[in-house]
């Protein structure tokens, strides 16, 4: 594999990756509160890729993945379904895993749960509320005093170097522009108290009815979100590690107040580089929950479709584009999987060789899956209409099996 180039949220451009002996991926992971959708697997398998081009370029890689199995969305489900919230997050976490080994991604080195982590997410919120980078909040309307919020005007202004955080230093945004989506994304730009409307909680204190830990000097409670990925990653990479990674609904506010709250801990940036997947739609509409229009992997999977065809309808489209799910795409993914299968028990002598040369110059330039992939349909053609009375390559065979398996994670 070349040395990778990939488009940098940040930057918004595409960069040189530069070689290491070891890189590093934090990518965030799911709440578990629903099977594992198009969206989902669209962005591990975006990830997956950047995971399988660093090794096959000879680095190692250090991948982490949180889960975030306490927030608001899982307690919501679990009430409306009568369901644990706890044994409704390990089902679907086994489900997620279940969903990923078929797709043929990567399992990261950690899995690393917002639960098992509080005892590292208490002393950092600490820490900030002790630096004047937090505050607590009193309570309104029956809630109870002390949830803890950073303080996003403080922390920018504490910003004193090229590399220190300021508020839309990862999203490009203006707060005009990121108050309606911080709304949307789990924000609370209303609650009362607060200094300004887009500060983010960090420790919400325990409600009656709630799940709730010891949080030291900050009383009973649980962890916000973007405190979790940010402690975290701290904790198992490299500061900074490569690459952040997820889709482009995480850019604001999760990535843009994680890369605040690390710097304000540690003093230096959380990420070198940020990467972002586009959105999965169905048919040309928006996927979402609420709309109850999720293409699920599990269930087909249960139908008896083949992941390696699902991962291929995935491939088709670029990672970083917004794309929708179709039948039509679907029925192509499904024909390019019996080509190639044809393909490789036709492989003629001596021509894979090149087809990897091609195979992985796409992948360097941004992760070009569907590059990559026209670059496999070519040669297949080429196979099946090569001189059938010379006998085929079982070499070429093999070595074209391991290729799109190592490279795309399509295993025929």
């Amino acid at each position: 594999m070349p040395p990778l180039r990939l488009f940098d949220t940040v930057k918004d451009a595409v960069v040189d990756i530069p070689v290491r002996a070891e890189q590093s991926l934090y990518v965030c992971g799911i709440t578990p509160y629903d099977a594992t959708h198009m969206g989902h697997a669209a962005s591990y398998v975006a990830f997956d890729l950047l995971n399988r081009a660093w090794r096959d370029g000879g680095q190692r890689v250090a991948y982490v993945q949180n889960v975030t199995d306490i927030d608001d969305p899982l307690l919501e489900r679990a009430t409306a379904t009568g369901v644990d919230w706890r044994e409704l997050a390990a089902s679907q976490i086994e489900l997620f895993h279940t969903d990923m080994a078929a797709l043929n991604v990567l399992a990261p080195d950690h899995y690393v749960g917002a639960v098992e982590s509080i005892e590292l997410i208490v002393p950092a919120v600490e820490k900030l509320l002790a630096d004047g980078l937090a505050y607590r909040v009193d309570g309104a309307d029956g809630e109870p005093d002390g949830d803890v919020y950073y303080d996003v005007d403080e922390a920018g202004k504490r910003s004193d170097s090229e590399e220190a955080w300021r508020l839309g230093d990862v999203s490009g945004l203006s707060e005009a522009d990121m108050l309606p989506l911080f709304a949307e994304r789990g924000g609370d730009p209303a609650r009362p108290g607060k200094r300004n409307a887009l500060d983010p909680l960090l420790w919400r204190v325990a409600r009656e009815g709630e799940p709730s830990w010891p949080g030291a000097s900050l009383g009973e409670g649980r962890p916000g979100w973007h405190i979790e990925c940010t402690v975290i990653a701290r904790e198992y990479l490299p500061a900074p590690f490569t690459v952040q990674g997820g889709g482009s609904d995480l850019v604001f506010p999760h990535h843009e107040m994680g890369a605040g709250h690390a710097w304000s801990i540690g003093g230096v940036p959380l990420a070198r580089h940020y990467a972002h997947a586009g959105m999965v739609g169905l048919d040309g509409e928006k996927m979402s929950k609420s709309l109850g229009n999720l293409v699920l992997v599990s269930r087909l999977r249960a139908a008896g479709e083949e992941a390696p065809a699902i991962r291929l309808a995935i491939l088709a489209n670029h990672y970083r584009s917004d794309w929708s799910w179709t039948a039509e795409g679907f029925a192509a993914a499904k024909e390019r999987l019996a080509l190639w299968r044809a393909a490789r028990d036709a492989a003629p002598a001596g021509t894979v060789a090149a087809l990897l040369v091609r195979m992985r110059g796409e992948l360097a330039e941004d992760l070009n899956a569907p590059g990559a992939l026209a670059a496999v349909d070519e040669w297949a053609a080429l196979a099946l209409a090569s001189d059938q009375e010379a006998a085929p390559s079982e070499t070429d065979s093999a070595l074209f099996a391991d290729a799109v398996d190592a490279l795309l994670g399509v295993e025929l």
